[in-house]
């Protein structure tokens, strides 16, 4: 087994153990483990893992934060003209109207929504998508559609087409049996809940 290169802050870390190694620990801890469903999860953990990674340093090199990249993604999916009450974002981020303000307050700094009274009903506050919010977001989806071609790229267009299918059936089995589960036990950005609580 080989180890990851060490540096000046401490001594190289063991290397991850290959999923057939992991497996096989485990058979060997727990043998009721089924050894075929173990793989498929463990390899999927994996590469949701190093995806996430992936996609956090494109979005480093962009200049926004994962945080910042949600909230982009939440105006985009709610169509032109790109805007949505602070309430409905952070239901759909599920983030604290205290966090939620605090991660806007950011953004509008960083000229990447707008905040402004409706003209239709004062009593509603708009967060819209910017020109240059809206261009990062593009930027962002053009970095990552160059990654995950790379990623797919042994696998042919009915491959592609049967693992699509087979994820999504997957997906369904665990929304059904877990509705109230939105796939985060914890906001992207721990910094916003703290420093959101202590800002209002």
């Amino acid at each position: 087994m080989t180890s990851t290169s060490g540096d000046a802050a401490g001594p190289a870390l063991p290397a991850e153990p290959a999923i057939d190694e992991q497996v096989a620990i485990y058979q060997r801890e727990f043998p009721e483990v089924d050894p075929q469903v173990e793989t498929i999860v463990s390899a999927l953990s994996r590469l949701n893992r190093r995806m996430h990674v992936a996609y956090s340093r494109q979005l480093a090199a962009l200049g926004i934060t994962n945080a910042e990249w949600e909230v982009l993604k939440a105006l985009v999916l709610a169509g032109k003209p790109y805007r949505l009450g602070p309430g409905d974002l952070a239901k759909r981020l599920g983030l604290t109207p205290a966090a939620m303000t605090h991660r806007v307050d950011r953004m509008v700094g960083d000229g990447l929504v707008t905040r402004a009274r409706d003209e239709t009903n004062r009593v509603r506050v708009n967060i819209e998508l910017t020109g240059e919010g809206r261009t990062k977001w593009l930027d962002a989806m053009r970095m990552a559609a160059t990654f995950e071609a790379d990623v797919l790229q042994d696998l042919g267009g009915d491959e592609r087409g049967t693992l699509a299918g087979i994820l999504t059936r997957m997906l369904v089995r665990v929304e059904s049996d877990q509705p109230d589960a939105g796939g985060r036990l914890v906001d992207l950005d721990q910094d916003d809940q703290s420093e959101g609580t202590t800002s209002g």
